[in-house]
């Protein structure tokens, strides 16, 4: 990310627009690039940083970045994930994926979908869709999603359509929220996705949970965290 502009949040409003308070008093209207229930990361008054667009056709050049909440800070760009996700990657930090060498992103799958990563090599392939957590609730506990989500049991069908001898498929929860400790699925919020990523485990998917350092400096992967289905169950990851 380049320099981040701080600011107070005044309302987010219409799934992409959020109102701003810049230090010096001016008040802008900034893109919100996350389509997200948002609960917890949207309070008025809250710390905000935002980025700012160079393109002079974009109605609204400032772009909502981070937030700082009571549970720590969030990254709220949730197409920011496949970026640090595929950094990771090609950092060597992710364990067990040494023998595929060759990312590329993007990549056409499925009934129509696109793979978030599609990772190569000796052994074969790996497909890897990347979902962003912020929905931070008691004690650490991640969850997702933060609203019903049709296209996130698309994206799970795919994965375990595609499993096989020689293809792996990996669901990569990245938890954009300082304050998550713990993932697991939202059965209360999306029962459907919950039962979803349940037959996925099931047909060979695997599911990978990382948390994140989130700063106005920059965001990065920093620590596997523990995934379960239900919140109740979580067990060390790996």
């Amino acid at each position: 990310m380049s320099e981040l502009i701080e600011g107070r949040l005044l309302k987010r409003y219409k799934r992409f627009l959020a109102d701003v308070e810049l230090p010096d008093g001016q008040q802008i209207t900034a893109h919100c690039p996350n389509t997200g229930a948002m609960t917890g990361c949207a309070e008025p008054g809250s710390r905000v940083w935002l980025s700012v667009s160079p393109s002079k056709t974009r109605k609204y050049p400032h772009t909502w970045e981070l937030v700082e909440t009571p549970q720590g800070m969030a990254c709220v760009h949730s197409a920011r994930a496949n970026k640090v996700v595929r950094s990771a990657f090609e950092a060597g930090l992710i364990p067990g994926f040494e023998a595929y060498p060759e990312i590329r992103s993007e990549v056409k799958y499925g009934q129509g979908s696109r793979a978030d990563l599609l990772l190569q090599g000796g052994e074969g392939q790996v497909f890897v869709e990347v979902k962003s957590v912020t929905l931070c609730v008691e004690d650490g506990q991640g969850l997702f999603p933060d609203a019903v989500s049709e296209r996130g049991r698309k994206h799970l069908r795919e994965l375990a359509a595609v499993c096989n001898e020689s293809t792996r498929a990996v669901m990569f929860y990245c938890a954009f929220h300082e304050g998550i400790t713990r993932v697991s699925a939202a059965g209360n919020i999306d029962p459907r996705y919950r039962d979803a990523l349940l037959e996925a485990l099931h047909q060979g998917v695997e599911v990978l949970a990382w948390g994140a350092q989130v700063s106005p400096q920059g965001v990065a992967l920093v620590r596997p965290l523990p995934f379960s289905v239900d919140p109740e169950e979580t067990s060390d990851a790996g």
